[in-house]
């Protein structure tokens, strides 16, 4: 009785779980942001502020925030954190240059008392590009092992193709299960 009840429950439930979406600049969280939405690449121009979007996944409504992640913006990223339950942080797999920058900006936003309870999901972007760091190196770059006080998982993918993007969702969906 009490799985039958759990299950209309969560057919009528319909609360939002806010997403931030963060990376440097030309990461491509924009892109992946109208690939969850609309399934469909947009062209897009640099984010300045933020882009938000509602996306359904199995009657899971996700509230998704694009921040804009030229240098100047990021010390406004703090403002989204409120209430945020994944923090989605888009890698550029052929940005080589600047890893350690988006690793000093990921310990700085884990370390936020906002983002204490926050899942984390890396996506390691731009894997169709040839001589791309691999997840194996992003992730040690990152040193995402040392993450212990965050759910964290890495992914794969391909904001143009949307290759990757469901199975980030899907691990999503799966830490809300276990709730």
């Amino acid at each position: 009785m009490g799985i039958l009840l759990t299950r209309i429950w969560r057919l009528f439930n319909h609360q939002e779980h806010k997403v931030i979406i963060v990376g440097l600049d030309n990461a491509g969280k924009t892109t992946i942001l109208y690939q969850f939405s609309m399934n469909e690449v947009v062209h897009t121009s640099p984010t300045i502020g933020s882009n938000v979007e509602e996306i359904v996944v199995n009657n899971t409504r996700f509230l998704m925030w694009d921040i804009g992640g030229q240098e100047s913006l990021r010390s406004s990223w703090n403002t989204y954190y409120t209430n945020t339950e994944f923090v989605i942080v888009v890698v550029d797999s052929t940005d080589r240059e600047r890893i350690s920058v988006t690793k000093e900006e990921l310990y700085k936003m884990l370390a936020h008392e906002d983002l204490k309870k926050a899942g984390l999901l890396i996506f390691a972007n731009k894997q169709d590009v040839k001589e791309c760091m691999t997840v194996a190196e992003i992730s040690q770059f990152l040193k995402l092992t040392s993450i212990k006080d965050h759910q964290w998982h890495i992914q794969a993918c391909c904001a143009l193709t949307g290759e990757g993007l469901c199975q980030g969702l899907e691990w999503m969906m799966s830490r809300l299960k276990i709730r």
